[in-house]
């Protein structure tokens, strides 16, 4: 049954996704269009039609000849650029987002708490034994205190709330969630993780890295209606703000093989480049069935995510040395050092590509050493592999990146959002290797953007914004923030295009329009490459087309 909240979603939306969309034709011209794309190597190019044959396009242009054509759309001077492809975000996260408690708004601990409220009185008919959230962020607070169980337990709901903080590295509690854990004052933190306790040793209600498990695993898992009613929330959503395919950091079995029977029902509308989780206890049973891909490109399993530490709002960002704001921390592993050696062995012994989730430099270090050291074991499985977020890395392990062939894979609005709190955590000394796009990108690197949404919001054009001009969606500050690392729009685009798809090894049919390649392209309503830079960001997405049929119209 779909939740009164889904119903309101849907309505919401409706009239942005189209009802009746146009069929497959089986040549279509597309004329009198403003276009942009990139070549296959990197050059911007403008053109003014394109046609395609089904999912495939024939040819892209000023002037050319296709011979017959059963359909042909004047664009009336639009602006056609190509699919947006999200290099690392959560799929399913992002439904379920949708569709539960968000408190990314709050502006104090006491109006997140509020909302809850709000939430729970609104679906008084649901029959979820669980109220979860997400969004929560207390740098943004007055206070920028981490938040206790005593303002969740003060709403007398009898059920077990769980929030998770925005990066998805901590959750906040009540004590009925505790209690279902079995957390009390004499429970041990657990390796790469924290129970934070007040000065009498008991738990505040906050759970950073591995220590949310303990919690989350009590968490009954969706059945495959609730997952499909995640997936289409998202479907809707990321088509809308023009993404036509993403990378999915980090799924478990039972939603690899969601993801199969979805992709052979042709339920799969936006592209996903899943990455199997690391942590999955059947990782080496799913390593042993081999790529997965079916036939309309819709889904591709071949990586794996590993964790390596946690995020640097919770200080759980796994740093070379202390921060500068807690003297006696240096951040947490998630995955403990001496497992590495037989990770990395197992997945490229596997032929599989390992994106390892690094945010500190301390873990940045240990996944390009550990990156080195396995290659030398497996070298015909030396390509295209990543590090997810290389968020803070030492100025001196940059160059590593190129001499391995590591792609940073990267999220332009983390370092806007970040911005406020980052020198607290890390010192100006440090952020001379921390969001450096500008650097990995003159050393001849090839980063692959995204934006780890649900973590940030998913419209990829706020990623543009951030990546031209390191402000924020205020236009702050001024100059930008380290803004010798601000990027040009046309590197911006190709980390949104063709390198995320060179970073899937999907730029042979994905990434730029170009004959021969997937019909994936959207029309926008500005040309962003001749307004202001502050302009980018307010971007809408009128159209979006995939394997050449309108999924999305505004």
């Amino acid at each position: 049954m779909l939740t009164r909240n889904f119903l309101r979603y849907t309505i919401l939306t409706l009239t942005l996704v189209v009802t009746s969309p146009i069929s497959l034709a089986n040549t279509t011209l597309i004329k009198n269009v403003n276009g942009y794309t990139l070549n296959t190597q990197g050059d911007l190019v403008q053109f003014s039609q394109i046609a395609f044959k089904d999912d495939k396009i024939i040819a892209v242009g000023n002037t050319f000849s296709v011979g017959a054509v059963d359909r042909t759309i004047d664009a009336q001077g639009q602006v056609m650029l190509p699919g947006i492809i999200d290099a690392h975000g959560h799929m399913l996260g992002l439904g379920e987002n949708l569709l539960s408690v968000d408190v990314r708004s709050a502006k104090s601990e006491a109006e997140a708490a509020q909302l809850v409220q709000n939430f729970i009185a609104a679906h008084t008919d649901s029959a979820s034994e669980w109220v979860i959230g997400r969004g929560w962020n207390q740098v943004l607070w007055p206070n920028k205190q981490f938040p206790t169980k005593a303002s969740l337990d003060a709403l007398n709901i009898d059920k077990p709330i769980v929030l998770s903080r925005v990066d998805g590295h901590a959750v906040w509690v009540n004590t009925v969630a505790l209690e279902k854990a079995g957390i009390t004052a004499t429970t041990p933190s657990p390796s790469g993780g924290e129970i934070v306790k007040d000065a009498a040793g008991n738990p505040t209600g906050l759970l950073i890295d591995n220590a949310s498990y303990l919690v989350e695993k009590l968490i009954p898992k969706p059945d495959a209606a609730q997952l499909a009613e995640q997936l289409q929330a998202a479907n809707e959503h990321l088509l809308s703000l023009g993404i036509t395919s993403m990378h999915d950091a980090g799924i478990g079995q039972h939603v690899a093989e969601f993801y199969q029977a979805q992709a052979a029902a042709n339920k799969l509308h936006v592209r996903i480049y899943a990455m199997l989780a690391a942590t999955d206890k059947n990782l080496s049973a799913m390593l042993s069935q081999g790529h997965i891909a079916d036939a309309n490109a819709m889904l591709s399993i071949r990586s794996v995510k590993a964790y390596g530490d946690g995020a640097l709002g919770s200080r759980g960002a796994a740093l070379l040395e202390p921060y500068s704001d807690d003297p006696d921390n240096h951040g947490l592993l998630v995955t403990p050092q001496e497992q590495l050696p037989s990770l990395f062995r197992e997945v490229l012994g596997a032929n599989f590509q390992l994106n390892f989730h690094a945010i500190g430099d301390r873990a940045n270090r240990l996944a390009l050493d550990e990156f080195a050291k396995t290659f030398a074991i497996f070298p015909e499985n030396t390509e295209r592999h990543r590090i997810e977020h290389a968020q803070v890395v030492a100025v001196e392990d940059i160059p590593k990146f190129k001499t391995l062939g590591i792609i940073p894979s990267m999220q332009p609005t983390h370092a806007t959002s970040d911005m406020n709190m980052a020198e607290d955590r890390v010192g100006k000394a440090r952020l001379k290797g921390a969001y450096a796009w500008q650097t990995f990108l003159t050393q001849g690197s090839r980063i692959a953007f995204g934006s780890d949404f649900p973590v940030e919001l998913a419209h990829p054009f706020h990623g543009l914004h951030a990546a031209v001009t390191r402000q924020s969606g205020d236009n702050i500050p001024e100059s930008g923030w380290i803004p010798e690392e601000r990027v040009t729009l046309e590197q911006a685009l190709r980390g949104f295009t063709l390198d995320a798809a060179y970073s899937a090894f999907q730029d042979d049919i994905l990434g730029t329009l170009e004959a021969g390649k997937k019909a994936d392209f959207i029309i926008i309503d500005r040309d962003i490459f001749s307004i202001h830079p502050s302009k980018i960001r307010d971007t809408q997405v009128l159209e979006t087309w995939v394997n050449g049929e309108q999924k999305f119209r505004l």
